[in-house]
């Protein structure tokens, strides 16, 4: 499973939030059932596929497998995985 969280940088709500991204639709979804995301919480949008994840989730996806990635460090990586992302909220791939 190729399952991808960014740097938890976006301050909402009294939190700091990360992306959670795949390199296929399944295996996103796959990994937000296992965090005990619900469905709805999906963002399907053309800025790129993906769920908000607290810091606290964050942790947990990577305790089950996700891959960090940093904007400062992962750059090439990162822009790959939000680029596949905004393939499937375009609905270009799976």
């Amino acid at each position: 499973m190729t399952v991808y969280v960014d740097d938890a940088v976006h301050a909402w709500r009294g939190q700091r939030w990360a992306h959670l991204m795949a390199d296929h639709l399944d295996e996103l979804h796959a990994m937000a059932q296992r965090l005990g995301l619900p469905r709805r919480a999906f963002q399907n949008k053309t800025s790129g596929a993906h769920y908000d994840v607290t810091t606290e989730l964050r942790e947990q996806a990577l305790a089950l497998g996700a891959i960090a990635i940093s904007r400062h460090a992962d750059r090439d990586l990162l822009k790959a995985v939000i680029q596949r992302a905004k393939a499937q909220g375009r609905g270009e791939s799976d």
